[in-house]
Formats: structure tokens, C-alpha cells, sequence
């Protein structure tokens, strides 16, 4: 039987061999295995997929793929990948760089170096055997680079603020092949570009940040019953706006599947839940939280906890899943605002969400501190993120439709603005960005790939491209 191949399998046959043969195109027998992105929900076809090992190895194929015509997208672990996908991956290398995981804990200058392609688990861990704790997220195998370059909001944010904030460097491959470092005195715009305009600039290689000495904090989560979600919700969002900095919390609708996975409590059940940390003494603790506590929840677990611990406790599910989801940022919950919620996901609703969560905002992330990046911060008092599970096309379909519906019916609390990280369907991503800053990262994209070699998954335009000439 004859093979036709077309002229973009030849052009990606000529990166054979790169990466000590970790080069997979479609065809391959390790192809299928190499293309899946964590979500596996999205249906990732590039031409082909790099996994290097080396640096060298990244600029390889770099220059590989501009030789023969292709583009390249980056991806860590490939959480969201939806809309990287949505851009068509025909012509695209996708460089999985999960084979770059070491990191490096300096604790007398409480840093961190982390390789492109680590999760946050590869530094959370040596960082707390020396009583550090990064600015992770809630997801424990999402992977550092990816996370931070789009911003990063865990459960410190309203006290320490974005995660990309905290970057002291960055190293990358660029369009060229050339292998640079991004820091406060070198390359001071692509610093600033890349620490929350996302993933198309270049391959990141490695990144540093400060740590925080951090051994412990008062956390944990309160459940009830969805019976009581109207209570909870209008107590927590009555409590929310003026709480303290020291407190990050979200609160959840979770409709449970009954898997043996899940606490015995809690399988099969929908429950509204509030979990968090709080960065103070026990009796401060105590006392921020006692108006949520005086609801009277079935199971309550806060308590001083290892740092470390953290990284676990939103209990998001690891290793590849298959998710559909939507979200928006809200810039206020109205009573009519609650009511609205309550009728799409409160007692009574028949959606098939898995979750659907309102992250507390505010503080210090509403604050851009002096020298942030990109996205130095988040004019928004909650972020909105409904999911539902996608095993099959059809949980997928009525999945997508369910979350849509969530964000469609909050609209008109919507501040019209996006958090990327969140925005896991394709969206214009110049709504993460104030008009200044969407203009500069547009030219600085163009000064640093002319050619349009790297495809993020929420991409910016080069300054004149078609279409993208105003902000």
C-alpha cells in the first residue's frame, strides 16, 4: 500500500531525527502518545511533535522548523490547549518540553530555577524542605512555565499577588535559534512581555523566581449540602469584597460522580464548598473565617497545614483528563447576580458541571507593583470558571453547552475582560490586557519574530499584521 504524503509531511520529515530521534510525526507508532495534551479532551494534530531533552536540542529544531516552513508552539504539559488547537496545527512542530524538569532551590536567596518543562510539584516540594513556598496555582501537574506566563492566581494571590510577578528571569529559545536570558537588565522589554503576555515569544527553557518563606498556613475547606448553596453563596459574597488580604478562598458548586476516587462523604453528592488559605496567626485565622464557619458546614478541615500541602487542596484532578469548560471575570455579585447563579447551578439544576467556581480576586492582585510585567494585574472581584467532564463526544457537547450557559447568563456582570489562563476556548486575547499594554506586546512581538515562527495558545499578533493593527 502507497503512503501519499503531502507537502507539509515532507517539510516536517526533514526534522527527523532531531532530539536523538524524539522527533514523532504523524504515522509513528509513538505519534499518537506524543501529540496528547493533558486535557485529552482536545484533539491535538500537529505535524509533528519535539520532545528535547537539551537546550540544544530546543534550538534545533527552531531552526529546523523555520527551514522547512513550519511554525512551532510551545507547550509544557498542554492543560489548555483548546485554543492552540483552534488555531490549526496543519503546519506546526508542537515542543513538548516535559523532558526539561529540573529545578534548583537557592534558599538563602529564596529563588528557584526551574527548567521549561516542570510542574509545580518539581519545585514545591525541595522548596518546603528548606521552609519556602512558591506562588503556585491550585493544580499540582500544571506546569510552571505555561502557569506563570499567563499570570498565575493561587491561594496567596491576594496577599503576594501574580505568580508573574514574582519572575526574576527567564530563559529562552527565540525565533532565530538563539538561546537568551530575559531579566530586569537584559532584554528588559521581552522581560516585560513575557511575564503574563502568554506564549509567543519563544521557548522557555528555564525560569526563576523569588520564593516566599512560607511553612505553613491556616487552610483547608468547608462543605455543605447544595440544599444550603443560597446561604453559603450570599454569606461568602457578602463576606468576600472586604476581607482581609491575608485570605484567598474560592467557592464551588461540585456535583461528585460516585467514584470510588472520591471521600466516601462526598461520592455521588452536589455540594457547595469553600476551600482557602489564609496567611495569618490561628486567632486572626479564626476570626476571618468565623462568619463562613457560623453557617454551620457538615465538614470543615481548616487548620494549620504544611505549605507544602497546598499544592492538593482545591483536590483538582491529576494526569490526563478530559474537561470542556467556560469562564469571565465578574466585576460584582448583585443579589440579582446571585439569583442568577442560583438558577443555573443551585438546588434543583439538572447541569452536568462538574464544578462551577467563583475565585476570590482583589487585594493584591488589583494592584500592578512597581517593574511588573505584562499583566501587572486583575481589575475584577471574582473569576468565573465552569467545568464539566468530556468522556465522551456527547458529555462534551452537553458539557460545553451547560458552561456557556453559566458565563452567558452572568454576562451582565461581566467586566469584559479575560484572565487566559482561565479562557480555555479560543478568545480574543486582547481582552487580557489593557490597550497599552496589548500595543506594546504586539511590538514586541514583532520585534522578536518577524516571521511569525511561534504560535501561543492565546497568540499576539505581530504589530502590522493583517487585522491587528489597533490595539
Amino acid at each position: 500500500m502507497s503512503i501519499h504524503l503531502t507537502p507539509t509531511d515532507l517539510r516536517a520529515s526533514t526534522l527527523g531525527g532531531l532530539c536523538d530521534g524524539a522527533v514523532h510525526l504523524p504515522g509513528d507508532a509513538a505519534y499518537e502518545t506524543a501529540r496528547l495534551p493533558w486535557n485529552v479532551a482536545v484533539d491535538q494534530r500537529p505535524a509533528a511533535v519535539a520532545l528535547p531533552s537539551t537546550v540544544a536540542h530546543v534550538q534545533q529544531v527552531v531552526r529546523a522548523a523555520a527551514d522547512a516552513g513550519l511554525r512551532i508552539a510551545p507547550q509544557t504539559t498542554g492543560h489548555n490547549a483548546g485554543p492552540l488547537v483552534a488555531q490549526g496545527l496543519d503546519d506546526v512542530v508542537v515542543v513538548r518540553t516535559e523532558r526539561l524538569r529540573q529545578v534548583t532551590i537557592d534558599p538563602a536567596r529564596r529563588t528557584a530555577r526551574a527548567e521549561g518543562g516542570a510542574v509545580w510539584l518539581d519545585a514545591t516540594e525541595p522548596a518546603a524542605d528548606h521552609g519556602l513556598a512558591a506562588l503556585h496555582g491550585s493544580s499540582p501537574d500544571v506546569g510552571i512555565a505555561g502557569y506563570t506566563l499567563g499570570g498565575g492566581i493561587g491561594w496567596y494571590a491576594r496577599k503576594l499577588g501574580l505568580a508573574s510577578n514574582s519572575v526574576t528571569a527567564i530563559e529562552l529559545v527565540t525565533a532565530d535559534g538563539e538561546h537568551v536570558r530575559a531579566d530586569a537588565s537584559e532584554n528588559r522589554e521581552l522581560f516585560w512581555a513575557l511575564r503574563g503576555g502568554g506564549g509567543s515569544f519563544g521557548v522557555v527553557t528555564a525560569i526563576e523566581f523569588r520564593l516566599h518563606p512560607i511553612e505553613t498556613a491556616y487552610a483547608g475547606m468547608l462543605v455543605w449540602d447544595r440544599d444550603h448553596a443560597e446561604r453559603v453563596l450570599r454569606r461568602w459574597a457578602d463576606w468576600a469584597p472586604g476581607a482581609p488580604e491575608s485570605v484567598t478562598t474560592s467557592l464551588r458548586f461540585l456535583n461528585l460522580p460516585p467514584l470510588p476516587a472520591i471521600p466516601e462523604p462526598l461520592r455521588g453528592r452536589s455540594v457547595v464548598a469553600i476551600d482557602g488559605a489564609v496567611l495569618d496567626c490561628d486567632a486572626q485565622a479564626r476570626s476571618i473565617l468565623g462568619l463562613l464557619r457560623g453557617l454551620g458546614p457538615e465538614i470543615d478541615t481548616f487548620g494549620r497545614v504544611p505549605a507544602r500541602s497546598l499544592t492538593r487542596l482545591h483536590l483538582d484532578p491529576e494526569g490526563p483528563t478530559p474537561g470542556v469548560s467556560d469562564a469571565s471575570l465578574l466585576g460584582e455579585l448583585t443579589d440579582t447576580a446571585i439569583d442568577t447563579l442560583l438558577a443555573e447551578v443551585g438546588p434543583g439544576s439538572t447541569t452536568s458541571l462538574l464544578s462551577t467556581e467563583l475565585r476570590q480576586l482583589g487585594g493584591a492582585l488589583g494592584r500592578a507593583p512597581e517593574g511588573h510585567g505584562a499583566l501587572g494585574s486583575i481589575d475584577a472581584a471574582y473569576g468565573l470558571f465552569a467545568v464539566a467532564v468530556a468522556a465522551t463526544p456527547e458529555m462534551a457537547m452537553q458539557g460545553q453547552l451547560d458552561a456557556h450557559q453559566v458565563t452567558a447568563a452572568l454576562e451582565p456582570w461581566s467586566t469584559g475582560r479575560s484572565y487566559l489562563n482561565f479562557a480555555e476556548n479560543a478568545v480574543d486575547p486582547r481582552t487580557g490586557y489593557d490597550e497599552s499594554a496589548w500595543l506594546q506586546l504586539k511590538g514586541i512581538r514583532s520585534a522578536y519574530d518577524p516571521d511569525d515562527r511561534f504560535v501561543g495558545n492565546h497568540r499576539v499578533p505581530r504589530l502590522f499584521e493583517h487585522g491587528a493593527v489597533t490595539p
